[in-house]
């Protein structure tokens, strides 16, 4: 593959502590992704925001505004993450969909292009710059705008199940399953707006767990350990 789009599941990203960062495995992730860009793959990122803010939590707080502060907390995930990419070799440009004074460049798919000509990991901050839209969806409207093939959805659990393993201890993974099924069945790999687009674009999604060793490079030579979701 010449272009992925990677997912990181900001309470992936936080480890064991669930908030803030855990840097030994953001070193991790970005020592996987230096060996895809190391064989020429260019990677887009989208991270979000759970490791600092879990959309609404109160009724005293306006929608619309609990969205803007789980947008600015993915920028705040995206500039540290890629710093933590720059320490490990890598040359990394962060973009968000509104202006972040000089902390960010203002996103455009020509932008995007051009980074990623010079071998840069382009991170997409921000979301998609509007409320009522989740990280999910931001993930496949970059997706699909850089033209990826493949949506790499690195997660804190390691595939689609049949239900919540965290509550029902019979759930069963699938190795596959079409993203029709996923919203037919509600499997809640991504949110409904997310699979929807992903289906209308034709946009499959690789699900596994962050934690799994070498999981990101797994994911791309074919020693797969998660769900395919297939369009």
């Amino acid at each position: 593959m010449k272009r992925v789009l990677l997912k990181l599941s900001g309470e992936a990203l936080a480890g064991d502590k669930h908030q803030g960062f855990d840097e030994p495995t953001v070193t991790e992730v970005a020592k996987q992704v230096k060996k895809l860009v190391d064989n020429g793959v260019e990677v887009g990122i989208v991270i979000g925001g759970g490791n600092f803010w879990r959309g609404r939590t109160s009724n005293t707080i306006d929608r619309t505004k609990a969205d803007q502060i789980g947008m600015l907390a993915t920028v705040m995930n995206c500039i540290y993450v890629s710093e933590i990419f720059r320490s490990v070799g890598m040359k990394t440009a962060v973009m968000t969909p509104f202006e972040c004074g000089s902390m960010t460049k203002l996103f455009s798919k020509d932008r995007a292009n051009k980074y990623f000509g010079k071998g840069m990991v382009c991170f997409f901050a921000g979301g998609t710059g509007h409320p009522y839209f989740s990280t999910d969806t931001a993930t496949v409207l970059r997706a699909v705008e850089i033209e990826a093939e493949v949506i790499l959805l690195a997660k804190a659990i390691d595939g689609v199940y049949d239900s919540d393993p965290k509550t029902n201890p019979a759930a069963v993974r699938y190795d596959e399953v079409s993203i029709q099924e996923v919203i037919d069945k509600k499997l809640a790999v991504v949110d409904l707006t997310a699979s929807i687009m992903c289906m209308e674009n034709k946009m499959p999604m690789y699900v596994f767990g962050l934690n799994e060793e070498d999981s990101i490079v797994k994911a791309m030579s074919g020693e797969f350990n998660g769900t395919i979701v297939t369009v």
